[in-house]
């Protein structure tokens, strides 16, 4: 019941909002026939309001997974063309305001733009909004058909100066927030997977965020991600979305304690080394590195369950140690401040916010106003920082610009 108020405000913010958009069409299509202004009319808004309805459903009744999908794809891009409007739409109904208070004449009809062009300013104002939510639609649709599972391998050497001799050469994939409660498309879904094991690597890294909210997510999916193997071993660790606080609220009951079991128990049955706070002896040829992971630690209001303290006992000797924390702001809150013996952490988290450019000298999106590392690799002196945009989605059903990831590393000594 907790989260009802807040869907129930945002249904009737969402039904003011379409009252607005809707009267500004109707306005300047006026020439519309009586016939098709009710199609319109009844199309509009019984579309809005199944949306609404199909919303609560989505939320409240165990639906299959295909349709709530359609269901928020839908919603994702009515909400995102509607607020490509609104700008128009305000400055419209500000241009009118100050033509209303600080025009002479009582009643002021809206003059042309220019002699030959007879279309009134709030006609034109109101077109380019249309224009406008026509930008996003077309985006982000094309997001969601060609993005969402166009898996990226992306090649970085990681220089480690202490690299033992043995370890020269050897390769490491990672892979972050798979985000099983958000497919759809279990082909596209093993294909990715299948991508990553012809890549062969030596060991690999999941760094978290395996389902949205609850563990049974995973399902559907287990099978795929337990192919997922490495001679040397593929380590885990969890990501703020795993604990089931989203789900069942940061307290703890019974409930949510069985959920993370369950969590514990599917990383075990696929085969994966969970890290939750401690730290496994990587050997080969008689020499050693360390794998740290810890649990979720994030700035704000993510969860900081992880404790370094622990994950690194009795690492001292190990000449390399690599970390595995799901959040990139743990590495500027407590990593470099506190552990210099960290070489390179490897994280998720960002998404890149499914949105943005990527290029080899050159990367972009709004997520970087938030997070100073959010893709890519990163060094501040002896340590280094590899943000993985991850593999599935959460939200929009799609990426623009910045694709699913599959990183492959070899590393290198000094």
């Amino acid at each position: 019941m907790g989260r009802l108020p807040f869907i129930i405000a945002a249904c009737i913010f969402i039904l003011a909002f379409d009252v607005y958009c809707f009267k500004a069409i109707i306005s300047v299509f006026k020439k519309w026939k009586p016939s098709t202004k009710k199609i319109f009319t009844v199309a509009y808004w019984s579309y809005s309001i199944l949306l609404i309805i199909g919303v609560f459903a989505g939320i409240y009744l165990n639906l299959f997974l295909t349709l709530r999908a359609i269901i928020l794809v839908a919603f994702f891009l009515t909400v995102a063309c509607k607020m490509a409007m609104l700008p128009f739409l305000v400055l419209d109904d500000i241009r009118r305001l100050y033509i209303k208070i600080f025009r002479k004449k009582a009643v002021i009809k809206d003059q042309p733009i220019n002699e030959t062009d007879q279309i009134s300013r709030s006609e034109f104002l109101v077109k380019a909004g249309l224009v406008a939510a026509a930008v996003p639609l077309t985006s982000l649709s094309w997001g969601i058909i060609s993005g969402a599972y166009d898996y990226q391998v992306r090649r970085v050497n990681l220089i480690l100066p202490n690299l033992p001799k043995a370890f020269d050469g050897i390769t490491m994939a990672q892979i972050s927030d798979i985000h099983s409660g958000s497919f759809y498309n279990k082909t596209a879904v093993k294909g990715g997977v299948e991508l990553l094991m012809a890549e062969k690597p030596d060991f690999v890294f999941f760094t978290g965020d395996l389902v949205n909210n609850l563990t049974n997510e995973v399902r559907d999916y287990q099978d795929i991600f337990s192919k997922v193997k490495a001679p040397l071993g593929v380590y885990s660790s969890l990501g703020n979305h795993d604990y089931g606080d989203y789900y069942f609220g940061k307290e703890s009951s019974p409930a949510k304690v069985k959920n993370l079991k369950d969590m514990v128990d599917v990383h075990k049955l696929m085969g994966y080394d969970l890290l939750m706070n401690d730290h496994r002896r990587l050997k080969v040829d008689g020499e050693e590195i360390g794998i740290l992971g810890i649990e979720n630690w994030g700035m704000g209001r993510f969860p900081k369950y992880g404790k370094m303290e622990l994950a690194v006992q009795n690492t001292d000797d190990l000449p390399v140690k690599l970390l595995l924390s799901h959040d990139p702001s743990h590495w500027r809150g407590e990593v470099l401040k506190k552990y210099p013996q960290i070489d390179a952490m490897f994280s998720g988290h960002t998404h890149g916010m499914q949105f943005g450019v990527r290029l080899k000298e050159y990367q972009w999106s709004p997520v970087q106003y938030i997070y100073k590392e959010w893709a890519g690799l990163y060094q501040e002196q002896k340590q280094q920082l590899y943000v993985n945009v991850g593999y599935g989605f959460l939200g929009y059903p799609g990426r623009v610009g910045v694709l699913p990831e599959i990183t492959l590393f070899t590393l290198k000594r000094a």
